[in-house]
């Protein structure tokens, strides 16, 4: 245990700011990523950061020894048992992707965001968000205003695909198809179980908010995986 807390101490003074960092016994060292970490990460997959050399989106990077479960990710051995035909799988993320970018203009045209470009031509790399900027990702007491387990499950497919694609060490291995079912599936799970619009809008318009930008961070992760990955366009509309 002087051990661990001397350890720990050393890495509290490097990287406070990114973990909290907890001694369990007989010795152990817990890392917990800070949410306003969770939060920048997530503005920066709206802002469009994914992919963009010198920029590191991928927490692997951040934290590579870091545990994410309890964001609910299922792990990158995990995979879908079933195999999917290619047509059926394909259009079941390019839905989902569809659907993320009707939601999102939705959003705009009922005043909850303002963008400065609502109608693009094409399926946004990201999203120029005018207001609010940056989203609330956090409450006023800067805890992650998204709580609930099918936010934290999507929260955690995004970290898993993210990784996978920023991480050169493990993507030569990764079975694109699954990864991006996976994430589409996390985010269907989400839509139905996380209202955005009705007493939500009115009541907690900064939650509906904060679940509006973790559907812009999910379509930026879905069409990147698509077009990148898959080579296929990423609809704006089915």
């Amino acid at each position: 245990m002087e051990l661990a807390s001397a350890i720990a101490s050393d890495l509290s003074g490097i990287c406070d700011d990114v973990f909290s960092i907890q001694i369990v016994p007989p010795g152990l060292i817990s890392f917990e990523l800070t949410h306003s970490t969770l939060a920048t990460w997530l503005q920066s997959l709206v802002v469009g950061s994914l992919g963009r050399a010198g920029e590191h989106t991928s927490l692997r990077e951040a934290a590579p020894t870091t545990t994410l479960s309890n964001l609910g990710s299922r792990g990158a051995e995990e995979t879908i048992d079933a195999p999917c035909p290619m047509p059926n799988l394909l259009f079941a993320v390019e839905y989902a992707h569809a659907r993320c970018c009707s939601l999102v203009l939705l959003a705009h045209r009922e005043g909850l965001i303002k963008l400065r470009e609502p109608v693009p031509k094409t399926s946004p790399a990201f999203w120029d968000v005018i207001s609010p900027n940056p989203l609330p990702w956090l409450n006023c007491d800067g805890t992650l205003q998204l709580n609930h387990p099918d936010e934290r499950r999507l929260i955690g497919e995004l970290i898993q695909v993210v990784d996978n694609i920023e991480c050169p060490d493990v993507s030569g291995s990764v079975k694109w198809e699954k990864i991006a079912l996976n994430l589409s599936q996390a985010f269907e799970k989400f839509w139905s179980n996380c209202r955005i619009w009705g007493e939500i809008k009115i009541t907690s318009p900064e939650l509906a908010q904060a679940r509006l930008g973790l559907l812009m961070a999910t379509q930026s992760v879905l069409k990147f995986v698509l077009e990148e990955n898959l080579g296929v366009f990423a609809p704006l509309e089915l």
